[in-house]
């Protein structure tokens, strides 16, 4: 069978499952596959995670450096998200610089974390308008089985909710560091981001590589709340991709769905990390 062939009849076999509302690893078209959380699994980090979404596997390091402001915000510190994608963890991934999509899940998970504001980056200037802590969130890939958007978000947001800076004093012309470590200036609000795959006339939440073979579209919507106050939940980040459509009414039905989907993602990183700041 040609290479050609074979995604179209998985999707026909996957749309065909769908219409009983069953997929082809036997969930429900709204079911994530098992998560498991592991914090603070590399010891040189300032904070870590590993999360594994099914079989797909992210970790993610949190580092500070000092370095310049920007000149827009010369009182604010910078957080930095990059994604890089290990050779071995796909028969896709190539070495060398980030490609399109290291560059896209790096983006999309920086605007979920950015957007909510969980970081007072005003609290991260050292020297107003000459030096602030830069902190880096890298993302490893180590193994692609779909859905690498929740896991490298999941594993960026659990990397910073466990993470503790370094404290630095300003003397005359230099920043020495205390050696101390403080804890990190969060503001309480969390953002949790779930994907949703659209196939023929159906949403999938947490697609298998399979799946993401064969969608039309895919979108990723990440909502936030503070602390324990669900009244606070609000969406902060939205973000489309590959070639296809999503009409109005698919678009708020996805909506709904994520935003049910992100309290039980909640939930799971409330378990494992404190989440109020």
């Amino acid at each position: 069978m040609s290479a050609r062939i074979i995604p179209v009849v998985k999707r026909k076999q996957i749309i065909e499952l769908s219409d009983s509302g069953k997929r082809t690893d036997g969930r429900s078209l709204t079911d994530y596959r098992n998560i498991e959380i592991i914090i603070g699994d590399i010891d040189k980090a300032e904070g870590s995670a590993t999360v594994i979404l099914g079989g797909t596997r992210v970790t993610a390091g949190v580092k500070f450096e000092i370095g310049d402001p920007f000149p827009d915000t010369p009182n604010e510190g910078v957080m930095q998200v990059s994604a890089e994608f290990v050779p071995f963890a796909s028969p896709e991934f190539e070495p060398g610089k980030p490609d399109e999509t290291a560059v896209e899940l790096a983006r999309v998970v920086d605007r979920g974390l950015r957007e909510s504001k969980m970081l007072d980056t005003s609290k991260l200037c050292i020297e107003p308008g000459k030096r602030v802590w830069i902190c880096h969130v890298d993302l490893y890939i180590l193994d692609h089985c779909g859905n690498l958007i929740d896991t490298a978000a999941l594993a960026g947001l659990c990397a910073l909710l466990s993470a503790k800076m370094p404290e630095a004093k300003v003397k005359g012309d230099t920043v020495e560091l205390t050696g101390k470590k403080l804890p990190m200036p969060f503001s309480g609000i969390v953002p949790i981001n779930v994907t949703l795959a659209k196939i023929g006339d159906k949403l999938f939440a947490d697609p298998s590589f399979e799946e993401e073979e064969v969608l039309d579209c895919r979108l990723s919507v990440a909502f936030m709340q503070k602390g324990d106050d669900e009244k606070s939940l609000m969406l902060c980040a939205m973000q489309k991709g590959e070639a296809g459509y999503m009409t109005i009414e698919e678009v708020t039905r996805a909506v709904e769905l994520a935003k049910l989907k992100s309290q039980e993602l909640r939930s799971l990183v409330s378990s494992k990390v404190n989440i109020n700041g």
